[in-house]
């Protein structure tokens, strides 16, 4: 057999191809947003003393944020579950996964050079290092602006990634047929 043909994928396998790539775009969008809403839902719902909510959220996100005062957002009278450098990244995956299609195909897996991915780090290791050696205080814009611009930059890189593994395990269904 030759090498093209072995290389062949049917045009109702690139269609399916096309079609798994939208779904898992809206899949994670939709975990992504998800993720955003009950960062949101936990001073909503402790504003309307409903702690059995709330106290599970800021629980769980406890783990993952310092979720200090100092440096969250307020809601109501009450802070985020995670501070907001941590809701700018949550923030700009969001923005970044709704800008994808509007910007790249879905189809295109390879990926961004990882130069760019290092670079998004870098104004956040600024704003952190002059706080840290005391040369200035951040601010809620700069913690929130850095945050967003990682990540917008990280969901550049997990869309094809994610499209990668679903063409991946479908072409090896294929080829198993």
């Amino acid at each position: 057999m030759s090498k093209s043909t072995e290389k062949y994928i049917p045009q109702v396998v690139l269609e399916d191809l096309k079609n798994r790539a939208f779904k898992i775009w809206g899949a994670v969008l939709f975990l992504v947003a998800a993720w955003v809403f009950i960062i949101l839902l936990a001073p909503i719902a402790k504003a309307n003393d409903l702690t059995s909510i709330s106290s599970p959220i800021y629980g769980f996100f406890s783990h993952i944020c310092h979720q200090m005062p100092s440096r969250s957002f307020h809601m109501l009278g009450h802070k985020f579950a995670v501070c907001s450098r941590c809701f700018g990244v949550y923030s700009g995956l969001v923005i970044g996964m709704l800008a994808y299609p509007l910007f790249r195909s879905m189809q295109k897996i390879e990926p961004f050079p990882s130069v760019w991915l290092i670079l998004s780090l870098v104004p956040m290791a600024i704003d952190w290092s002059l706080t840290f050696f005391g040369i200035w205080e951040n601010t809620y814009l700069t913690r929130v602006t850095t945050g967003l611009i990682l990540g917008i930059t990280c969901a550049v890189y997990i869309v094809p990634a994610l499209v990668e593994l679903s063409q991946i395990t479908l072409l090896k269904s294929h080829k198993q047929t």
